[in-house]
């Protein structure tokens, strides 16, 4: 059968970096109050000629070079973000444009935070349908925009960046033992809508809005959804918590990183965090984590990798995949 093969993965972050202190000016907040609640000690925060599409384009071209690929290598870009950069057409377009791409095909997924998970999921059917041989999925956002710097409960949480993997068709077995994607589960339920979203839009106010959160609503239902997807994932692929040799989680807050991995039985040391470099990067969170724990030499070729994330709607999902 055909599996979705990792062949390369890269990262892009905006140049300034923002401390926990530098909040303390702004609103009523402190570096210990931030770390101890969230795990957070600074986050990326975008220049104004740095962009969702600009960030994705820098993200993309580093997980091409680190698979020894070009842009003409690329079928299909699938563009996870919720900070696109115009409200049409998709941000992945500008993306293909600005990779030098007049062939194949771009579109956005916004599934918020689990927008990257859900775009792995999306870009392996297409693989598998034999639609596209080789695509690039990108996670890439710039929360700062939709930010509102007066409440402290939430511009203290999010930063901007953008990450990326090239997913390529090739010959699997069907077993466990195949590299590429392997298992996935996904999952949506609007009635949280109001614990999660933005205060505006097109078709209601016509403006872009803020971001609001329930945040202790958010923390509440975070461990028992994200476990609820896993244990889907395990179940499809046949293995335990035991089997897996990393868990790369979404990076919103390392509370919620830590109650989840203990509640599934995933050993703190298989555990990939970055929330205290990057923040909640929303959908570029996971492939940002992905990155520094291919560089650092975590990852590893062969290593079996679960993937997990949860956002606003709510949506959550889990993919598992062998680097």
């Amino acid at each position: 059968m055909i599996r979705s093969v990792v062949r390369g993965n890269g990262a892009a972050l905006p140049r300034r970096i923002m401390k926990n202190a530098d909040f303390e000016g702004m609103v009523e907040t402190s570096d210990e109050w931030i770390v101890q609640r969230t795990g957070i000690r600074q986050r990326h925060v975008a220049a104004d000629d740095e962009t969702t599409a600009s960030l994705g384009e820098a993200a993309a071209r580093a997980a091409l070079d680190s698979g020894g690929l070009t842009p003409a290598d690329i079928d299909l870009i699938v563009l996870a973000t919720s900070t696109p950069n115009n409200t049409f057409p998709a941000t992945a377009v500008e993306i293909q444009n600005r990779l030098g791409m007049r062939h194949g095909f771009a579109f956005d997924m916004q599934a918020v935070c689990s927008g990257f998970v859900y775009a792995v999921a999306t870009a392996d059917l297409y693989i598998r349908g034999g639609l596209a041989k080789r695509a690039l999925v990108i996670g890439s956002e710039t929360f700062s925009r939709i930010l509102d710097w007066s409440d402290r409960s939430t511009c203290v949480l999010f930063g901007d960046g953008a990450g990326a993997v090239v997913l390529e068709a090739q010959d699997g077995t069907g077993g466990i033992a195949d590299r590429g994607v392997l298992a996935a589960s996904l999952r949506s339920d609007g009635v949280h809508k109001e614990k999660l979203f933005v205060d505006g839009g097109p078709s209601t106010t016509g403006t872009v809005g803020h971001l609001r959160m329930e945040g202790r609503e958010v923390f509440k239902h975070a461990v028992g959804m994200i476990t609820d997807v896993i244990e889907a994932t395990f179940a499809e692929a046949g293995i335990t918590a035991e089997d897996l040799d990393w868990f790369v989680p979404h990076q919103a807050n390392k509370r919620i990183i830590d109650a989840s991995a203990k509640k599934l039985g995933i050993a703190e040391e298989k555990v990939v965090v970055t929330v205290d470099l990057h923040g909640n990067t929303s959908a570029a969170s996971v492939p940002l984590a992905l990155s520094v724990a291919v560089a650092d030499g975590r990852i590893k070729k062969g290593d079996l990798v679960l993937l997990e994330a949860m956002g606003g709607g709510f949506t959550w999902g889990a993919v598992l995949l062998r680097w």
